[in-house]
């Protein structure tokens, strides 16, 4: 099979100090890493990469009874144009994915069986990135980050047990960039439609003595958006420094970035999507004058910056451990105007009778996120068990000022009208194992304890102070029939606690699921097949009403009886050595029982963002060893944006094409490689829109991008 596809198993904030900070940091760690590996018996001899110990804790293999699909480097190279992470994912079985600014730049979201992107838990090397308080994944923080991503697992359903909060959709775990035994270089630049250009840098000083590396990237991005005034000013930096022993693998890492967004998250209604799709409603007033104006700085500003150690051991041929400390640092505010702003509602103080003004505020974070992971992991002939666990404190100051106002007060701008603070503590442990019965007869059990105790304090979600424990069973068979075909069967328990929005709305109760999967595997020289029929029931299921809060944050609430009933079926086919295809599609059904609605009972519906059809297909086409060529087909059936069925609420279906053309020339001198990339999305130029929203009944709508493109040079030496 083509080497394309090897390893695919069946709001702103700038500053001035952040460089010293992070580089502070980052030497403090490695100095640690330094004074550790000294200690060590110097030994040239090469053992197996240990980094894979990092995530082992969470990933799981054909023998686990678990839907999952997993991209490596290879595959991500040749689409990775400063697109971020979820569109990467986009053609991965039951994955949609949006864009607010239409061209998959900015801010992102994704979808794994309808279920949004605070219900899919993501770690990086095993460490939690969902925010504590919303759940939420940000990509935007973390610009260019496929850069420095070595592979990545989505596992589908409640997965495994894993760090952070428990997963109701997905889990994604990320395992950054491995060492490299020689010295490397690499520049790549990008450019595309909408203004659209990243410039990366990356290095590796190679194994010094055998035993030390140090690695980094640069990242610079920027793109004006398709929509009007969607633009995207993204910085980001990793730093990586590792030292390989016989039997120890110790990683010293910084990452982070920067990202100043103007804001996209007000969608547009039927009338303007027909007439002027591009149009962004966000930063509009009238001046003083009468005139219609945007403000030029209705802007997210953010930075964030993340230090993780870890400390892999081999204590044998069949103990190994992990031992993992993390700090992650945000900062930054959302700045917007404000027309007609009551004086009372800003703390402000009147110096004559007006009682409102126009005026400019920032609505700021300030968090900390801290904590440990830990896992050891025995492999014997039959047995293969993972204890493990993590303890994680997550600090949160939110906080508003007035910079400016049109009309003078007494007090003074910049004061804090309102100034919050909220803790979050994560604790947890679980022990899973893979027990070989038989020859073709594995068993999988999987038991976790997890605490989270979440204090705030605010108008919006008034006195918080909530325990929750939960215990997270899992269970699963395994039964090979043959050389090319298996069958597994699994249950697993998630509970989940509401997030800070949950609690604004007044909807505070915690979620559970019984999922039920059952699947089918086939593998042979020419063709890899997964089916799998999955079963959620859900009890107090958060879902999306559809609305969204004054900041953009979707509104949900509970309902209390729901369940997801599904088919994925996922290939891939080699049809001769040089065209592979890889069809994948999921059929559900995705309903609320009995759902009631200000006390108004509407019966069985479907639940809200969640298509019954969801398809997508690679087509690779490789004539000579390093050209590909590849055509990327998505079709996302209909679905509603609320859950009563209103006809209004409904979202078309759409089926999109990509074009992505990779060319790789092996110079004898100068440069390794140079890797020419090209990428066409939307190549037919359809009109259509993956995400909306409902005020009250109104529909409103992100259109995505028309046709586009991305082209690429990376230089290796």
């Amino acid at each position: 099979m083509n080497t394309i596809f090897k390893g695919t198993e069946v709001l702103s904030y700038k500053g001035s100090k952040s460089i010293n900070y992070n580089l502070f940091l980052f030497s403090f760690f490695f100095s640690l890493l330094s004074a550790t590996s000294f200690s060590q018996v110097k030994d040239t001899t090469k053992i197996n990469q240990l980094d894979e110990v990092l995530v082992s804790a969470i990933r799981v293999t054909t023998k686990t009874p678990v839907s999952f699909s997993n991209l490596d480097k290879k595959e991500i190279k040749f689409r990775n144009l400063g697109q971020d992470i979820p569109i990467l994912m986009n053609y991965l079985p039951s994955v949609v994915t949006t864009s607010d600014a239409g061209n998959g730049v900015g801010y992102t979201g994704i979808r794994v069986r309808g279920s949004d992107a605070t219900r899919v838990n993501v770690t990086i090397n095993g460490i939690p990135y969902n925010d504590s308080e919303s759940h939420g994944t940000y990509w935007v923080n973390m610009p260019d980050f496929a850069s420095s991503v070595q592979s990545l697992q989505l596992q589908r359903g409640v997965g495994t047990s894993t760090n952070g909060a428990g997963a109701f959709g997905a889990s994604l775990n990320m395992l950054t960039d491995s060492y490299s035994k020689e010295s490397s270089g690499e520049i790549s630049n990008s450019y595309g439609s909408f203004n659209t250009h990243k410039h990366t840098v990356k290095f590796s000083t190679g194994l010094m003595n055998d035993h030390f590396e140090i690695a980094g990237r640069l990242s610079a991005l920027k793109s004006d958006g398709y929509i009007d005034r969607a633009s995207s000013d993204l910085k980001s930096y990793f730093l990586q420094g590792t030292y390989v022993g016989k039997t120890t693998l110790i990683k010293a890492l910084a990452f982070g970035g920067t990202e100043k967004t103007y804001q996209a998250y007000w969608g547009i209604d039927k009338v303007t999507l027909d007439s002027d799709r591009t149009y962004n409603p966000i930063g509009i007033f009238t001046d003083e004058f009468g005139n219609t104006r945007f403000y030029d700085n209705e802007t997210d500003n953010y930075q964030q910056d993340h230090y993780q150690l870890h400390w892999n051991e081999k204590l044998s041929s069949n103990w190994n451990t992990n031992l993992a400390f993390h700090y992650t640092k945000g900062k930054g505010y959302y700045e917007n105007y404000k027309e007609d702003a009551d004086f009372g509602d800003y703390g402000l103080l009147p110096v004559g009778s007006e009682t409102s003004t126009d005026l400019i505020r920032q609505k700021w974070l300030d968090n900390d996120f801290y904590g440990t992971t830990f896992s050891a992991n025995y492999k014997g002939e039959k047995l293969d068990v993972v204890f493990g666990g993590g303890y994680n404190k997550y600090e949160g100051n939110h906080f508003g000022k007035v910079i400016w106002a049109r009309f003078a007060s007494k007090s003074e701008l910049g004061d804090r009208y309102y100034d919050d603070f909220a803790t979050k503590t994560d604790g947890n442990i679980f022990a899973k194992a893979n027990y070989q019965v038989c020859s073709n007869v594995s068993l999988f059990g999987d038991l976790q304890l997890r605490n989270v105790h979440y204090k705030a304090d605010s108008p919006e979600t008034g006195l918080v102070n909530d325990n929750f424990n939960f215990f997270n069973p899992k269970a699963g068979l395994n039964y090979t029939i043959n050389n090319n075909n298996a069958i597994y069967f699994s249950y697993a328990r998630a509970n989940r606690e509401p997030n800070r929005t949950d609690y604004e709305s007044g909807n505070a109760k915690p979620e559970k699921l019984n999922d039920y999967e059952l699947g089918w595997r086939y593998v042979s020289n020419k063709v890899k097949f997964n089916s799998n029929v999955y079963y959620m029931a859900y009890k107090d299921q958060l879902i999306l009403t559809g609305n969204l809060d004054d900041v953009g944050a979707p509104i949900r609430s509970n309902s209390e009886k729901s369940y997801r009933l599904g088919l994925e079926v996922d290939a891939i086919i080699a049809l001769s050595n040089e065209l592979i295809i890889r069809p994948n599609f999921t059929l559900s059904a995705n309903k609320n029982i009995d759902l009631a609605v200000e006390n108004q009972n509407y019966g069985t519906t479907d639940i809200a963002y969640s298509p019954s059809v969801i398809a997508g297909n690679i087509i690779v086409y490789s004539p000579i060893s390093d050209l590909h060529i590849s055509l990327m087909q998505k079709f996302v059936g209909k679905q509603y944006m609320n859950n009563i069925e209103l006809t209004d609420a409904k979202l078309v279906d759409y089926f999109i094409n990509d074009v992505n053309v990779a060319y790789e020339i092996k110079p004898k001198s100068i440069f390794k490689s140079i890797v020419i990339t090209g990428l066409v999305n939307n190549v037919l130029d359809k009109k259509y829109v993956s995400n909306g929203y409902m005020w009250d009944v109104y529909p409103y709508y992100y259109p995505q991008a028309r046709i586009n493109f991305l082209a690429g040079l990376t230089l290796k030496f």
